[in-house]
């Protein structure tokens, strides 16, 4: 080690009458004390490349309908890395927010006798994918509110959305929960079938719009096309064979974006 000092600092023998032995030892003793914690501390870019991102995708019918290896995980994981992403899905068709959210009530005050069951049922696949790693981020990606728009449940959506945030957030004990949302489509923009539809998108842009950690995405164009069953549909409740896809890389896109903007915020900081 101390040739190797000595030849890293070009120092000679013909130099060392004219320094202290003790000093030039002093030196090369600190130097590879220095060069050993430099090459035993990892970097804080490897740290985080060994670490996961997490994205969790929940809703209903429209979440179900999207497949995530169509398009929303092959983009993630080509600006991530195939080794450091974990996508878990669990949604089911017609189910309104409360079924997640355990906490909720009616306008009234009520609550209802079962709450959070679907909440429980995601969050057992996600402890079962995230068990002993390490997450980097954590992503929130919902596609929900049509039954609550039936049931005319839009006064208590905006407090619902954000309990259901709060609630992961408490249960992963994480504060830093990255949330996209998508907003309903413009499939009843009368209120005619689903009387609470309009107010229920205006309530998830508003809470997507109160935080830098939340997003929402557009779906009124997804809704037109060809089903996967090969049916022409207009304006429909449900999104296209292509709008799935279109609804999958929108996602990957605003999650993707926040994952950046949250690096850029920890960097600044540092």
């Amino acid at each position: 080690m101390i040739k190797l000092m000595l030849s890293t600092l070009h120092i000679r023998r013909s130099w060392l009458p004219s320094l202290s032995v003790s000093i030039a030892i002093l030196i090369i003793l600190r130097l590879s004390s220095f060069m050993i914690f430099a090459i035993e501390q990892p970097t804080k870019s490897n740290k985080i490349k060994s670490e996961k991102h997490l994205f969790i995708l929940s809703g209903q019918s429209n979440m179900q309908g999207h497949r995530p290896d169509e398009a929303f995980t092959p983009t993630v994981k080509a600006s991530l890395g195939n080794e450091h992403v974990i996508v878990v899905q669990d949604a089911m068709g017609g189910q309104p927010i409360q079924r997640w959210w355990k906490e909720w009530k009616s306008s009234d005050g009520k609550k209802p006798e079962s709450t959070g069951d679907l909440y429980d049922r995601l969050m057992s696949k996600v402890r079962s994918k995230i068990s002993g790693q390490k997450l980097a981020s954590v992503s929130f990606i919902w596609m929900q509110g049509e039954r609550d728009a039936k049931m005319s449940l839009g006064t208590v959506y905006e407090s619902s959305l954000r309990g259901l945030y709060k609630q992961l957030s408490n249960d992963l004990d994480r504060k830093d929960i990255n949330f996209v949302i998508g907003r309903l489509s413009d499939f009843d923009l009368k209120n005619s079938r689903y009387p609470h539809w309009t107010m229920i998108r205006k309530a998830q842009v508003k809470v997507a719009e109160s935080s830098r950690k939340f997003s929402w995405i557009n779906t009124d164009d997804l809704n037109d096309g060809v089903s996967r069953k090969g049916k022409k549909i207009e304006n429909d409740l449900h999104y296209s064979a292509e709008g799935y896809k279109k609804l999958g890389k929108r996602f990957a896109k605003h999650a993707l974006n926040l994952i950046k903007k949250s690096d850029s915020n920890k960097n600044t900081n540092d």
